[in-house]
């Protein structure tokens, strides 16, 4: 800790003394929390894996849900419009996360648009059960909805494509 304060001050910087701490990656559940991520050893396989930081999953739900609001008068599609930027810039800071914390991401953001569509159908409640058959994530992909998890997925091949190459 001594040489990495002294490595910053040289540098014109200085370690915040309540953030800055020494964690030990080798013992199980051990994490921290660093730029948006959470580094975590699991208890089984004693990887280190990268999960989004529960602060900033609460930021981009509340950047989010102003915009999908049930009583919007937007039209789906420029509803999906305006997710989109925010949604890709999401995913472009987070896209080294596990792939379930993108799945659980789009899982929200679509629960919030069949709530809308709910809504406008006369339904009460959240979009759920029957709801994933009237509009199945392929009706918003339709509309222009950004996937996270298909972009993963195509990023991840067009990687592999590249190695193979």
């Amino acid at each position: 800790m001594a040489t990495l304060r002294e490595w910053s001050a040289q540098a014109g910087l200085e370690l915040h003394p309540q953030k800055t701490r020494v964690v030990d990656m080798g013992q199980p559940q051990a994490h921290f929390d660093f730029l948006g991520y959470r580094f975590w050893r699991g208890k089984t396989s004693g990887r280190i894996r990268r999960f989004i930081r529960p602060k900033s999953m609460k930021k981009m739900r509340e950047t989010i849900k102003p915009l999908t609001r049930r009583t919007s008068g937007q039209s789906m599609s420029a509803i999906a419009q305006m997710l989109r930027p925010r949604l890709l810039g999401f995913y472009n800071y987070f896209k080294h996360t596990c792939a379930n914390a993108l799945i659980e991401v789009d899982r929200w953001v679509r629960v919030r648009l069949r709530s809308i569509l709910r809504k406008r159908a006369g339904r009460r409640g959240k979009g759920r059960g029957l709801d994933h058959h009237r509009w199945p994530n392929s009706y918003f992909t339709s509309l222009g909805l950004f996937n996270l998890e298909e972009a993963r997925k195509l990023e991840l091949k067009s990687l592999r494509d590249a190695v193979n190459f």
